[in-house]
């Protein structure tokens, strides 16, 4: 059993959370230990964030990456899924994503992924996003869908 207050949402090294009623902070600490996993390509880190029966989707009508093996596997680039990128290389991209909506334990977050040239070189590609991800009790990912679109070159 998890000795954290409902309604927290944990990060690295938590270890266990519980989730009541969610709120915009505790889904903005998610997701910037998700741009982190991201960028570290930490297994742990990775596995951290999501539920053991998670169900990941690169785009709306994917069907699901199912199970957190499968997706911390998809992460790191092992395992092939429909819609998944390849790995990015480091120092190429970054990251910025905030919550705009919570209702129960669905969130839903907008931000940018940006990429550049080469590690230091100038931002090549940027992308708005938008999630919706439901958390489990234990605040962990369970369901996460992304919707993205490139920015046209301006």
């Amino acid at each position: 059993m998890c000795a954290r207050s409902r309604g927290s949402l944990g990060v690295r090294g938590a270890g266990c959370w519980e989730v009541g009623s969610l709120d915009k902070a505790e889904v903005d600490r998610w997701l910037r230990a998700y741009v982190e996993a991201w960028k570290s390509y930490d297994r742990d880190q990775i596995s951290e964030l999501f539920a053991k029966d998670v169900k990941y989707r690169y785009h709306p009508s994917d069907d699901p990456v199912e199970g957190r093996d499968a997706v911390v596997r998809s992460w790191l680039g092992e395992e092939a899924h429909a819609g998944a990128s390849a790995r990015d290389e480091s120092g190429t991209y970054d990251a910025s994503y905030r919550a705009i909506a919570v209702d129960g334990d669905v969130a839903v977050a907008t931000g940018i992924s940006s990429y550049l040239a080469r590690p230091g070189g100038s931002v090549e590609k940027v992308y708005d996003n938008c999630f919706v991800i439901r958390f489990d009790s234990a605040g962990r990912c369970r369901e996460f869908t992304e919707w993205y679109m490139r920015r046209p070159r301006t």
